[in-house]
């Protein structure tokens, strides 16, 4: 039971018959004032009976299970009145405050007797993950609204908010460049892995070296007697190449640079990566890790990797706790016994938080083509340029330490036969997509 505003406004004008009263007397007060409590407590008990009950109210829910992270969605409640009276109800949706609920998650509706009503909220979430409302609160009033009755009603429902994929916009690009790689246009350099493709006569420009003279020999020139066309071999980059992308969850992915997480950043390349890597004909698998697997996608490819992606992503929260790289190398042998592309999204800015990476570096790159891939961030590059005050330089030294301290971590990485990409979070993900684009075309994939 539940006691509303009007109840007490109904108290508060009991005021005036005890005023009234206590002109003539005290006992007058006191009787008019017991009067008005009986009555009102009787109108309050007489309005509370012809309530109708919230636990005959039946819920439904209609809710996308999916929505990219910023984008709005909407969520309609369902209440259907099973009893015999007239439902007048307060209802609270309880969802979290993640959910982002645009407005108020109250709602008052009226619903008759063996009827249906829908409630619409618009959800906008602001983290990724399962966001969940387990419970709906129903406050039904009664005729004259003085008392209610409120019951919690089990209503679970769940909206996954997946990575928002900002970085598709650098797609197309990437797309156009790799149709230049396949074969559409002739490579100039021949690399060890890149496939024949096909036999065509010599232009300007091209490699001397991919000049096949046998099928040289077999194409006589019409225009010169006794002469030949000079034939050349194109080339296209492998296909069904194996790239395993590895993301640190572990407590350095929950820093943020330029107001994104680093988790984040690295889920943006792994997805933009990914999508590369599939139009270009590659198999991708993917590895959360810090000292468990916090998600894995292995074995899928064409258009339905993505969506497996951004649904095992979802969920995954960066780990306040240390990387365990040791464990990894058995990891991606668990993945592929191939030669593969293995890509580390991880930190790089410090010599005492990459020491186990570069300790199992030389394990991965001897089997292996490795990426180490971090985020930069670029307050400290602006930070190491200012000289306004004492502050200002005691502030510009220590970025230009920091900075020495990445460019260390990168040199003893690149030593280790690795190659880096460092860049703000949002040129990591175009710039990581470059670095593959740019072993394809050289055949050191």
């Amino acid at each position: 039971m539940a006691v509303t505003g009007r109840f007490v406004l109904l108290l508060a004008l009991g005021v005036v018959p005890v005023v009234i009263a206590g002109l003539s007397g005290a006992d007058a007060a006191w009787l008019a004032l017991l009067g008005w409590l009986a009555l009102s407590i009787g109108l309050g008990a007489i309005d509370l009976s012809l309530a109708a009950s919230p636990r005959r109210v039946v819920l439904a829910r209609d809710l996308p299970p999916r929505v990219r992270l910023g984008e709005a969605v909407v969520s309609v409640l369902s209440l259907t009145n099973t009893g015999e009276r007239m439902l007048r109800a307060s209802v609270r949706d309880g969802w979290e405050p993640s959910a982002g609920v645009v407005g108020t998650n109250r709602a008052r509706v009226a619903v008759p007797a063996g009827e249906r009503r829908g409630i619409r909220q618009e959800l906008r979430p602001w983290r990724r993950g399962d966001r969940r409302s387990e419970h709906v609160s129903i406050r039904a009033a009664g005729p004259l609204g003085l008392w209610s009755r409120q019951a919690s009603l089990v209503a679970p429902g769940v909206l996954r908010v997946l990575p928002p994929f900002h970085s598709r916009v650098h797609l197309p690009s990437r797309l156009t460049r790799l149709r230049e790689l396949d074969g559409r246009t002739p490579l100039l350099v021949r690399g060890q892995g890149t496939e024949f493709d096909s036999i065509r006569e010599y232009v300007r420009g091209d490699d001397v070296r991919s000049i096949d003279w046998r099928a040289t020999a077999r194409h006589v020139d019409p225009v010169s007697h006794g002469g030949a066309k000079l034939m050349v071999r194109t080339w296209r980059p492998e296909r069904d190449r194996r790239i395993v992308i590895v993301a640190d969850t572990s407590r350095t992915a929950a820093a943020r640079i330029a107001d994104e997480p680093r988790l984040d950043t690295a889920w943006e390349s792994t997805l933009l990566l990914s999508a590369l890597a599939t139009h270009a004909g590659d198999r991708v698998d993917f590895l959360a890790w810090d000292r468990r697997a916090r998600a894995r996608v292995t074995g899928t490819t064409g258009p339905h990797l993505l969506a497996r992606l951004v649904d095992a992503m979802a969920d995954v929260q960066a780990e306040l706790i240390e990387a365990d790289w040791t464990g990894l190398p058995a990891q991606i042998r668990r993945i592929t016994s191939r030669r593969a592309l293995v890509v580390l999204l991880t930190t790089a800015d410090a010599p005492g938080s990459a020491r186990g990476l570069l300790s199992v570096l030389p394990q991965l790159t001897s089997r292996h083509t490795v990426i180490v891939a971090s985020v930069l961030d670029p307050d400290t590059v602006a930070d190491a340029a200012r000289r306004d005050g004492v502050d200002e330089l005691y502030l510009a030294a220590a970025s230009e330490r920091a900075s020495l301290d990445v460019e260390r971590v990168g040199a003893a990485i690149r030593r280790s036969g690795a190659h880096t990409v460092s860049a703000a979070p949002h040129d990591l993900p175009p710039a990581l997509a470059d670095r593959y684009l740019d072993l394809k075309a050289s055949g050191r994939l």
